[in-house]
């Protein structure tokens, strides 16, 4: 009986102890096989990304790789856009894939191995494989909504670029381009307008070292002339191991700065050809432009004018040179100058300086834009001289007229009085020159008529000094109302001028003037 419970135990315990270690073995096998399982079933199998082209027309493509291709940047060909796409990143692509047909199989490492490529040649088709080696074999799952998202602000992105005006591309590191737009593309003839094929490598369209990209705005010249020259300012920025360049357009900048030089250099040549002395002042009073003149005028020399000199120094130089007015001290020197220079700013101004060395000057200042001053120095020395010497020679003449003891008035073709002497007002008892207004001869003609008798000599004189030309002498006799005789002559002189003369008898002890006469001065002997 012992024996059989004995038994039974030995059965029961080896039963438990073969469960336990099956359970101990099948946990095991599930830990490491776990894992796979897991994998498999939340990270699919990715799909290789395949193409298979016939010279550059896209035969087949896996979905990764049409994918891939509706990324890719512009073109219009499938391989101007695969190639616009793998180019940048593997070194030497255009090279080797050109040489596939010879090798038969070509393998590339992306930078950093990101990424490999195997082109194959199959019976005349090139057959190109790209890898991920950190995906290699599998797949991520993605959300739709946020991959649709991702999508559509890519396209966004890439549509303005494309649309974008300004020239915009990327260089690397050794100055290669490596990518740009569609504005750059065109100018640059990268981009077949007929083919739709990419040129690669991109070809350069400034003269730019790769250490300048990180430098401020330079103007350039376009090295490829797509369409005629082309002026932009260039803007680079560094970035990621190499630069992002754009490029404004500068043609219309160029083309007015070029033409304001043009003008300013036209401006120049007739400032140069001017006798008249020219200094500019900005609005902080420094000297901007001159000309020859005022050198030859001021005396001051060209190194002087050239270091472009203050207003006041300017001054200062004129004033040791003895160009300018001497002053009293040199105080009431500067107050003059500064109200010259408050004058000239606020509006038309005009100084006559009498020189030390006899030479007379106008000094003309005239206000310009932004506060800035122009200064004219003009030599019109022989201009006082005739002026004085006419003003002389009237004043001569003017004595000459009060000399005379007949009674003289000169009359313009308009019939205004232009001239007469002291005899005339002694004469008629009226003195032009006492008179505010206009004196016509018809005016004179009524004062003759109220002192004299009547005598039909008046209406011929009214027609006599209106009439235009040359006319004969017109002369006669009248008498005054005080019993004197006149003789009155009239001639024509140069210009349809008229001169009247009227010569008094005079009175009984008086001389013809109207005045008490004076002993004869007695003859000297011999005479």
């Amino acid at each position: 009986m012992y024996e059989h419970w004995v038994l039974a135990l030995v059965i029961v315990a080896t039963s438990v102890g073969s469960g336990v270690i099956a359970l101990m073995i099948i946990a095991v096998l599930l830990d490491r096989i776990g894992p796979r399982t897991r994998n498999a079933v939340t990270l699919p199998a990715l799909e290789e990304t395949i193409f298979l082209f016939e010279d550059q027309d896209l035969l087949d493509a896996t979905a990764p790789a049409r994918a891939l291709l509706n990324a890719a940047p512009a073109g219009r060909t499938d391989w101007a856009r695969l190639a616009g796409f793998l180019a940048p990143r593997f070194a030497g692509f255009c090279d080797a894939i050109g040489a596939l047909a010879q090798q038969g199989r070509i393998e590339l490492v992306a930078q950093a191995g990101a990424m490999r490529l195997i082109a194959e040649d199959v019976n005349g088709l090139a057959r190109i494989t790209l890898i991920d080696p950190q995906a290699e074999g599998h797949g991520v799952l993605v959300d739709t909504l946020s991959h649709r998202a991702l999508e559509d602000e890519l396209d966004l992105l890439r549509q303005i670029a494309d649309l974008s005006p300004a020239l915009s591309w990327r260089e690397d590191a050794a100055g290669q381009v490596v990518w740009a737009n569609r504005a750059y593309l065109a100018r640059s003839g990268a981009l077949d307008g007929e083919s739709g094929v990419l040129a690669w490598p991109l070809p350069r369209l400034f003269d730019q070292p790769p250490a300048a990209g990180a430098a401020g705005p330079r103007r350039m010249k376009a090295m490829t002339e797509c369409g005629g020259p082309a002026w932009f300012d260039c803007h680079g920025l560094p970035h990621d191991g190499g630069s992002v360049h754009f490029a404004l357009p500068a043609d219309a900048t160029v083309r007015a700065e070029r033409s304001l030089r043009e003008f300013v250099q036209t401006l120049t040549k007739t400032f140069a050809d001017l006798p008249i002395g020219l200094a500019i002042f900005d609005g902080q009073r420094q000297l901007q432009l001159s000309n020859p003149a005022l050198i030859d005028l001021t005396q001051l020399g060209a190194e002087f004018l050239s270091g472009r000199p203050t207003l006041y120094a300017f001054l200062d130089r004129l004033r040791e040179a003895r160009m300018m007015p001497e002053p009293k001290d040199y105080r009431s020197w500067r107050q003059q100058m500064t109200a010259l220079e408050q004058a000239s700013a606020a509006g038309f101004h005009t100084e006559t300086w009498s020189l030390p060395s006899g030479q007379t000057y106008r000094v003309t200042g005239r206000p310009h834009p932004d506060g800035a001053i122009a200064f004219l120095f003009e030599d019109i020395s022989s201009e006082v001289s005739l002026t004085r010497r006419f003003r002389s020679e009237l004043e001569l003449g003017q004595e000459v007229l009060e000399a005379l003891e007949e009674a003289v008035a000169v009359f313009q073709p308009s019939g205004d009085l232009v001239v007469s002497n002291a005899a005339f007002a002694r004469l008629w008892n009226f003195d032009p020159g006492e008179t505010l207004g206009r004196v016509t001869v018809m005016d004179a003609v009524r004062v003759w008529q109220e002192q004299c008798e009547a005598s039909p000599l008046w209406a011929n004189v009214r027609d006599y000094a209106t009439r235009i030309g040359q006319r004969p002498p017109l002369g006669a006799r009248v008498s005054l109302r005080d019993g004197r005789a006149v003789s009155c002559r009239f001639v024509s002189l140069n210009g349809g001028a008229t001169l009247a003369a009227f010569t008094p008898a005079p009175l009984p002890g008086m001389d013809t003037a109207g005045r008490a006469g004076s002993p004869a001065l007695p003859v000297a002997a011999g005479a």
